[in-house]
């Protein structure tokens, strides 16, 4: 099992916290996303939308890091990354989505770099990121606010955990606030976790 990612990336490390979640081993392939190597020819032709995660599986080549942790909570059941219920099951897919489909991608490197080429500069772009980071953390807050810690949906550590932790690190980056709720809170119970501490970016080899 080889993962195809960059240590800072905080959809790599969704991925990485999954697998270790799940007891399982597995191989790093790093491509640099500062200097663009996952737009390389043979990367490509594993993941043609030339992002990170992928994760290779003997022949089977899996993209976009929520499938991919979908995939492995059913391939490997135990521990679960999602609840039994299916309300319960819908109220964790939608945090997760909040992280995965209106914080990421919109303070992404990609998007950042596009900003810059519209004419803005650093303090603009960090502004940019802080402020599309502090909405969505707010939101999240909001959403695990009825329910008992420690982790985001109670006792158990679910996908939304796996997606929430690494988002944080981003925030540390451009200085966002994430005082909102049980946030830190919640970070604090994962990265007791060795699933959550041993797989941060600054633990990988290729960390600079």
């Amino acid at each position: 099992m080889v993962l195809h990612g960059f240590w800072r990336s905080t959809a790599t490390w969704r991925v990485r916290i999954a697998l270790a979640l799940k007891g399982l081993a597995w191989d790093t392939a790093p491509h640099d996303l500062r200097t663009n190597e996952q737009r390389a020819a043979d990367y490509l032709a594993l993941n043609p939308q030339g992002m990170v995660p992928a994760l290779v599986i003997g022949d089977t080549v899996l993209t976009q890091s929520m499938a991919i942790c979908e995939y492995l909570d059913e391939i490997h059941p135990q521990p679960p990354l999602l609840p039994q219920t299916p309300l319960a099951r819908a109220r964790v897919r939608a945090f997760a989505q909040v992280v995965a489909c209106e914080i990421h991608p919109l303070q992404n490197i990609g998007v950042l770099r596009m900003l810059k080429a519209r004419g803005q500069d650093q303090a603009a772009t960090d502004g940019w990121a802080r402020a599309v980071i502090e909405r969505g953390l707010e939101a999240c807050a909001a959403l695990i606010a009825a329910h008992d810690g420690p982790y985001c949906f109670g006792p158990q550590v679910t996908l939304a955990d796996v997606l929430l932790v690494p988002q944080l690190s981003n925030a540390r980056r451009f200085g966002a606030r994430f005082d909102f709720g049980r946030i830190a809170a919640v970070e604090e119970a994962c990265m007791a976790l060795p699933a959550f501490a041993d797989t941060a970016p600054d633990k990988q080899p290729e960390a600079d």
